[in-house]
């Protein structure tokens, strides 16, 4: 596995670390973590995550920093 997208499985662990504690009642970031862990599935692990990808990430990740 590529090391840039190790590290991006690590972020998406996170995410779901989050959903499962205290993001159940927001369906905007349920949904958007949704959105990245399909689009992960059919990612190329032995190559860097595309931009796509990181901008669902990046998304998910900024609603989860809204939650606090």
């Amino acid at each position: 596995m590529n090391d840039q997208y190790k590290e991006f499985k690590g972020r998406l662990r996170k995410l779901d670390e989050i959903l499962a504690d205290r993001g159940q009642g927001n369906a905007d970031f349920a949904q958007a973590v949704s959105r990245v862990r399909r689009a992960e599935r059919h990612g190329d692990r032995t190559r860097a995550p595309s931009t796509e990808l990181v901008g669902l990430l990046e998304r998910a990740e900024t609603l989860a920093r809204s939650l606090s």
